[in-house]
Order: structure tokens, then C-alpha cells, then sequence
């Protein structure tokens, strides 16, 4: 008989609470069971009560030695999965001896530029053991597969690895801006791989449809998750039309959003978005099994909200943020480091961030029971109000003809810069408290010591890309880079020639640039 839970004053604490006060939410199937559709309570039916959520922690930054070095560091403090972070040229898919990425090597996140940067950047890793998470969109496909090379250096093969990548386009074109190719080339790269990792990596998340970026350039809660959703009933749309079956690639679908301070709101958030998701998929696509319905989904903590001013303040607000995270079910999580509105996060602040994961998961009563808010006059309201506003704005990209018509009329860029003006008007005029900021403000700041990357680190990438060349059979990766060219002038999945140009020691921007020269590059219109 297992042991039953307990709170601090010895009464007993139920894994799941279910009953009369909860009949008038299932009357209409709003609520159900955890781990039943419509997956409002939960994607699992213990949730928490069995094992806590995976702890990220986001990080990477200058050479891949000083990145790998990082998460030794982290998987020894208690990390149950890595997210890695890449720097811009990598993201924008350029080698970091290109003139385009001067000055920015290895300042975002670390540069890599081959497969022998990713096997640096993973030496000593067990990639068997360790769920890894790639914030990677347009180049997503190129960075995937160097991983899955390096594994198999290790003798793991592609059945046996778990992560994700994010290889999100359509939010780039809407709030973040690191695309290469146009969406209809971008969505056709993103089907291939869904195509390749059904065969290849099938324990893979193959996507990780990301609100996060959006509300971090300004989308309100309502936005986050219609305008994500939209974007991932296009994705959907898209493996269709390639002819993969729903239910062989819907289950590897994953989200990724933000915890804000306005913890009701976002556990609401995180209960509506469930309940959309199943039903979408269920009744709009025809998914029959459930795990093609379930929306399992990936927190960051607000980035946009920790502040330069009184940066110590940020612990508490990402306590708070990832308690929402937590208590609106999410099944990973990344707590940001209290420094980062600063400069890259130092090792203590990054130890630091990790910690408040802990404390919530054994300190706290929250992972005790199953949606503890189930019930709650006004999170169950919320959560109704939510779901209402969402549809009603997904309706909207609908009616402009799905989310590529729409980003290309410049509708959600437009909605998220009304939101944004909206609040940092209600910041300016203190109608919105942001504490340090515009209210209980010290007159003058304590010094503080952030941690830089070294300039250097650029000019020695640069070296070991020339060495890289040198070494290489150049006339075998122009080969391999031939066949690439072809197979995406054709309609053959791209990702096995990218696979092959890659173990030649192509470059990833080499392999950028050769789809470059068949699919062009986006060049944004100005609609305003």
C-alpha cells in the first residue's frame, strides 16, 4: 500500500480531488479526469504525485568547450534535461567566420558551426541518459541532425534519444526574426523532418510550437496561446497535405510557453490551452489516439519581466513564475536567472534559478495532488473566459486564411504591438507596478559584476572553421551538397543528403546556404 501523503499539520493530502463540488465543470466535459480527454486537469493521471516535472535549464554561450563545461555543471547540481542555447549567426545560419556574424559569435549562445563543435559541445554526456532541448527554428533540421551523429558516435542510436527541437518558423516571421527561408519552403523543411524522425527518431519531439517569444515581444495571455495554436493547426495542415497520417506525427507535437507574475491568469492560461488543443485535434483533424490530442508543453519564465534595476528582486518574481508554471501542469521547466536582465547568467545565479525549481518540488504540498486549482470558482471561470477569447481570435487567422496568410497581412505582428504600447504606456503613467522600476526605486544601484564573454572566442572559431576545411575532402562535401540542392528542388526529404553533407563536415552554414540557393531567403514586407 503506497504511503499517503501528508500535510505539515499530519492530515492526509489525496492525490486527486473529484467529486460534487466538481459536477457542474464535467456536466458539459469542460473538466474530466487528469490524463482524459479533454486533458483540462492534466496530459498524465498522476502528474506530479508520481515524479516531478524535467527541470531545463537554458544555457550555452562562446565556444562549445566553455558550454559543454557549463552543463557538467548543471547535470551535477540536479538538471534532468539540457536546453541548449545558440548564438545568432548559428540561429540565422551563418559559420562564425562569415562577415555577416562579426561580433556576435558566441554572445547569445554558443556557436556551432560543425559536427566537431557538437561533439565538443556534448563530451561526456551521456545522450542515452540526458533529455536534451534545441531552442533551434530555422536551421533546426541541420542541428538535429549533427546531435544524432554525435550519439552515434557514442554508440546511441536514434531510437534511444529524447529531446526536442523547437524548429518553430511561423512565430520568427511573427516576433522574433530568425528565419531564412519563406514559409512555404520553411513549412515544407519542417514536414520532412516530422517524415524522417517518424522513421528515425521516433522518441523525439519534433517540434516545440512556441508562444514564449511572442509574449515576450508583447502578446497578452489570450494571444500566447490563440496565435500559437493557429500556428500549429498550420504545421498540422502541412503534414497533412504531405501525406503523413495525423496520428504518426501529431503525438511528437509539443508547445512551449511563458509563466508571467499573474499566476491565476497563466494556471488558467495552461488549463484552457489543453482543453483547445484536444479539441481541435480531435474534432477539426479527426486524431484518434490520444496522445495526438494531449498538449504537452514546455514553461520558460518571463524573461521580459526580471529587471536590471535591483536585479535580486527577479528571484522572487521567477519563484512566482514557476509556481504558475507548476501549478497549471507544464512538463518541463526553465527558471531564468535573476541576472539575466544584466548580461548571461552567472554560475551561481544559474545554480540559484535551479534551486527555486527544487524547493517547489519538495518543499511545497503543490506536487502532492493532482490540479490543485480544479474547482476554484475563479480559476475554472478564467479558464472559460480564456478559452472563449482564444477561439474567438484563432477564428480571426482563420477567416485571413490560416497563419501564413495572416503573418503575410502582418495581423498577429500588428495585435502584439497594440499590446505592447498598451502596457508600457500603463508602465510609464504607473497604472502597472513594477517594483524597482517605477515604484520603490533606490536612489542608487549596488555594483554589480557580469559575467562577459571573451572576445577572443571569436577569432579562435574562426581558426578552427579554416583548420576544419583544410582537413576535410572538400570535393566529397561538394557533392554531398549537390545532392542536397537537388533533393530540395525536388520533393525527396532533404534531411537525409543534409545528414551526409554533415558527416563530410559541412558546415551549417554551408548547408543554409545551399538551400539558400534553391529556396531564396525571406525578405519581410513592410504592411504598415
Amino acid at each position: 500500500m503506497e504511503p499517503v501523503a501528508r500535510s505539515e499539520s499530519g492530515l492526509p493530502i489525496k492525490p486527486l480531488y473529484d467529486g460534487w463540488d466538481l459536477a457542474e465543470f464535467d456536466a458539459d466535459a469542460r473538466l474530466g479526469a487528469p490524463g482524459r480527454y479533454p486533458f483540462t486537469r492534466g496530459v498524465y493521471p498522476t502528474m506530479y504525485t508520481g515524479r516531478p516535472w524535467t527541470m531545463r535549464q537554458y544555457a550555452g554561450f562562446g565556444t562549445a568547450k566553455e558550454s559543454n563545461e557549463r552543463y557538467h555543471e548543471l547535470v551535477n547540481a540536479g538538471t534532468g534535461g539540457l536546453s541548449v542555447a545558440f548564438d545568432l549567426p548559428t540561429q540565422m545560419g551563418h559559420d562564425s567566420d562569415e562577415a555577416v556574424a562579426q561580433g556576435e559569435v558566441g554572445k547569445v549562445g554558443v556557436a556551432i558551426d560543425s559536427l566537431d563543435d557538437m561533439r565538443t559541445l556534448f563530451q561526456g554526456l551521456p545522450l542515452d541518459k540526458v533529455s536534451t532541448s534545441m531552442t533551434i527554428n530555422a536551421p533546426a533540421s541541420t542541428l538535429l541532425l549533427m546531435y544524432q551523429l554525435v550519439a552515434a558516435e557514442q554508440g546511441v542510436s536514434g531510437s534511444r534519444l529524447t529531446g526536442t527541437i523547437q524548429n518553430d518558423v511561423l512565430k520568427e516571421y511573427i516576433a522574433r526574426g530568425t528565419y531564412i527561408f519563406p514559409p512555404k519552403q520553411s513549412l515544407r523543411l519542417i514536414s520532412d523532418i516530422f517524415a524522417y524522425c517518424h522513421r528515425e527518431l521516433p522518441r523525439w519531439n519534433t517540434i516545440s510550437i512556441s508562444g514564449y517569444h511572442m509574449a515576450e515581444a508583447g502578446a497578452t495571455p489570450v494571444q500566447e496561446i490563440a496565435f500559437t495554436l493557429a500556428n500549429a493547426k498550420e504545421y498540422v495542415r502541412t503534414a497533412i497535405a504531405a501525406g503523413l497520417d495525423v496520428d504518426d506525427f501529431a503525438p511528437r507535437l509539443s508547445f512551449f510557453f511563458v509563466a508571467r507574475t499573474t499566476l491565476l491568469e497563466e494556471v488558467a492560461k495552461f488549463r484552457a490551452a489543453r482543453r483547445m488543443w484536444a479539441r481541435i485535434m480531435r474534432d477539426e483533424f479527426g486524431a484518434k489516439n490520444p496522445k495526438s490530442q494531449m498538449l504537452r508543453f514546455h514553461t520558460q519564465t518571463a524573461g521580459v519581466q526580471l529587471t536590471a534595476q535591483q536585479p535580486e528582486v527577479n528571484l522572487v518574481r521567477v519563484a512566482l513564475q514557476g509556481l504558475g508554471a507548476v501549478l497549471g501542469g507544464t512538463q518541463s521547466l526553465h527558471t531564468n536567472s535573476y541576472d539575466e536582465a544584466i548580461a548571461l547568467p552567472t554560475q551561481k545565479a544559474a545554480r540559484l534559478a535551479l534551486r527555486t525549481q527544487q524547493v517547489i518540488a519538495y518543499e511545497t504540498d503543490v506536487t502532492r495532488t493532482v490540479d490543485p486549482f480544479a474547482g476554484s470558482y475563479v480559476v475554472e471561470s478564467m479558464t472559460d473566459d480564456i478559452e472563449a477569447a482564444a477561439m474567438e481570435l484563432i477564428q480571426a487567422v482563420e477567416d485571413r486564411g490560416g497563419a501564413v496568410a495572416a503573418i503575410e497581412q502582418g495581423f498577429q505582428k500588428s495585435e502584439i504591438e497594440r499590446s505592447a504600447y498598451r502596457v508600457a504606456l500603463e508602465i510609464d503613467h504607473q497604472e502597472r507596478t513594477v517594483v524597482g522600476v517605477n515604484k520603490y526605486a533606490l536612489d542608487e544601484e549596488e555594483p554589480y559584476e557580469p559575467l562577459r564573454v571573451d572576445p577572443r572566442i571569436e577569432a579562435e572559431q574562426c581558426e578552427r572553421l579554416a583548420l576544419l576545411r583544410k582537413e576535410r575532402d572538400g570535393d566529397a562535401v561538394e557533392r554531398a551538397l549537390d545532392d542536397l540542392r537537388t533533393a530540395a528542388r525536388g520533393s525527396d526529404n532533404v534531411l537525409f543528403p543534409m545528414r551526409e553533407a554533415l558527416r563530410h563536415r559541412a558546415t551549417g552554414g554551408e548547408v543554409a546556404h545551399a538551400l539558400r540557393d534553391v529556396w531564396g531567403a525571406h525578405v519581410p514586407v513592410d504592411t504598415f
